[in-house]
């Protein structure tokens, strides 16, 4: 919001306008009387008016500390609320706090743990739909929870069910399609039904029978990566038909070629996704398509060539394109913005992206096998990218052989860049000093990025020292949400790290060399801190260590050591997960 007069409003020390700092209630109120807003309760129905307009969630937390009827304000026109963690607040209070909601996210158990715990992490579905139940909720959100049949047949009945547009279960399990025939039965206002990534027990296709037969109004229905096969391309077909506002189909693996009648009926579909292709030739893609991920289009890149100036999104990860394929695909795509694929682009490829792709504002390169076997994102690709698409706000770069002048390229041309993240490897073909530090580098990259929020380095524990750990921090100050990975980090400097990055609010560590007394004390001086993710952390005296983050509305969980076994050596590896919680 850059200088927003409602950042007065906030808790933490800030300035407003007029350059005066507001630290407590009494102080605020007189002067916001001086600059001219008067908090009198005759005024307060211009405030009424103006609160339903603020939505960032820091800006209505930061407005509603100013005054019980500011609160009131913000709890009766809150229409969404988003918890990234289920077990941070209770269902009953949200809705006591925020009774008027009609959108609801809420996220289980946290992204990158799955497989690495044991029992029950509880994250049900239960508790929440049966304080929804009777509310009139028309989007719901849940990830990585366990969900029932019976949880679904309690929210398809209720009161919730009959106004319910938006519901999405991704990558949940417990359900089964007996589950999704009771939603598509009796939810007949559904606009988007994913289940993208669930684990589903099917019975059978009877569910997307119903929901071709039962409903007109779906805009987005997303089964990608669920491992559902018993789907008919005749329901498929039936649901094009029906549903005139269709923009967004994302299935399972079939052939493209066997859809062509399904394609004919969708005359507004805009993205598509799971389905491999081998010859392009018989397919005619719907005219208005502009996002589209397939399988194996290595077979078919030259076809696919015709129709790609009009691409704004390609999902490549999966396409088995090579570095030529990307080269020629890419030259032909003049409007595309996003971008997902792995290092098999290369150098080469960037070039050509760079050259001429000069809307991207996502780009997202995963690294997979040929990352180790080939030098794959080096710097040149990087600078290239850096110089050339210059509106770029999200980036992930999986590579190696990058340097400080490449992450200082970064830092000065890429000014839009709001998520950045970085994975660097050594390997075979790495051409410079691997012990030189990558300091200076990280420096003029934060310094030259002040819009960053999230960022995320994985790199050889020589490639940073305590100094690089600092200039973090210390140029770092905007960033919300930090990964690090394969990290050395001293009891100095983790202390001038946490001593700088004060709003930081998530921190994950993986596989980092850490002092963990001299992390304790400082997670508990850093009040911003809701989320905290140790991977690796020692066994040896860790309870004494973590009583140093205790403190109110704080829970410190330990997720027992896996043994595994090489031989005769065996390793012990705890991880440690704190967060901010409501309940206790």
């Amino acid at each position: 919001m850059g200088k927003s007069p409602f950042y007065i409003f906030s808790h933490k020390k800030r300035k407003n306008l007029y350059g005066k700092k507001y630290v407590k209630t009494k102080r605020r109120k007189r002067n916001l009387n001086e600059i001219g807003i008067s908090t009198s309760n005759k005024d307060h129905t211009v405030w009424d008016l103006v609160i339903p307009y603020i939505q960032d969630p820091q800006d209505r937390a930061a407005v509603s500390l100013v005054c019980p009827q500011w609160c009131h304000v913000d709890a009766i026109t809150r229409r969404h609320v988003t918890i990234d963690f289920c077990h941070t607040a209770a269902p009953d209070s949200l809705f006591r706090r925020f009774p008027l909601l009609n959108s609801l996210e809420i996220s289980g158990c946290p992204p990158d743990i799955f497989g690495l715990i044991f029992g029950d992490w509880k994250s049900y579905i239960t508790p929440w739909l049966r304080e929804i139940a009777d509310r009139e909720i028309k989007a719901l959100d849940f990830q990585r929870m366990i969900v029932n049949d019976s949880d679904l047949d309690l929210l398809a009945t209720s009161v919730a069910g009959k106004v319910l547009e938006v519901l999405k279960l991704n990558r949940c399990s417990g359900f089964s399609t007996d589950g999704l025939l009771h939603i598509v039965r009796s939810c007949g206002r559904l606009r988007t039904l994913s289940i993208e990534g669930s684990y589903i027990i099917e019975n059978d296709g009877e569910w997307l029978h119903e929901l071709a037969l039962r409903n007109t109004t779906l805009e987005n229905l997303n089964f990608f990566m669920s491992s559902l096969v018993k789907i008919r391309r005749g329901d498929l077909e039936l649901i094009a038909r029906n549903c005139a506002s269709l923009v967004s189909m994302k299935i399972g693996d079939c052939d493209v070629s066997d859809l062509n009648s399904f394609f004919h009926a969708s005359t507004v579909l805009e993205e598509f996704a799971g389905s491999y292709i081998y010859n392009a030739n018989e397919v005619k893609f719907p005219p208005r398509l502009c996002r589209l991920n397939l399988n194996f289009m290595h077979y078919a890149v030259r076809e696919v060539i015709p129709v790609a100036s009009r691409f704004i999104e390609l999902d490549l990860r999966t396409s088995h394109i090579d570095r030529e394929g990307h080269c020629l695909l890419l030259k032909s795509c003049p409007n595309l913005k996003i971008l997902k694929t792995t290092c098999a682009i290369g150098d080469s490829g960037l070039v050509d992206l760079a050259q001429f792709c000069k809307r991207m504002k996502k780009l997202r390169i995963y690294g997979y096998g040929e990352c180790r076997e080939a030098r794959a994102v080096t710097e040149r690709g990087l600078i290239a990218l850096s110089m050339g698409c210059r509106e770029l706000e999200y980036l992930t770069i999986y590579g190696s052989n990058i340097t400080n002048d490449a992450l200082e390229c970064v830092g000065r041309y890429l000014k839009n860049l709001c998520d950045l993240r970085l994975v660097l490897i050594k390997t075979p073909y790495d051409s410079y000093d691997i012990d030189a530090s990558l300091d200076n580098g990280i420096r003029l990259l934060l310094m030259g990025c002040p819009q960053l929020r999230r960022f995320d380095l994985f790199l050889h524990e020589r490639w940073l020292t305590d100094k690089g750990f600092e200039f973090i921090g210390r140029y770092g100050k905007n960033v919300k949400w930090m990964r690090f990975g394969n990290l050395r980090v001293s009891e100095e400097g983790i202390s001038k790290f946490f001593k700088h990055c004060t709003r930081l609010q998530k921190l994950e560590m993986w596989k980092c060399q850490i002092d963990e007394r001299a992390l304790g004390r400082a997670v508990r001086k850093l009040t911003s801190l809701k989320y905290l993710w140790v991977e690796g952390t020692k066994d040896t005296s860790i309870t004494r260590d973590l009583a140093r983050m205790l403190r109110k509305n704080w829970m410190v969980e330990l997720i027992p050591s896996k043994v595994t076994s090489d031989g005769l050596k065996y390793e012990l590896v705890t991880h440690l997960m704190a967060y901010r919680s409501l309940v206790g």
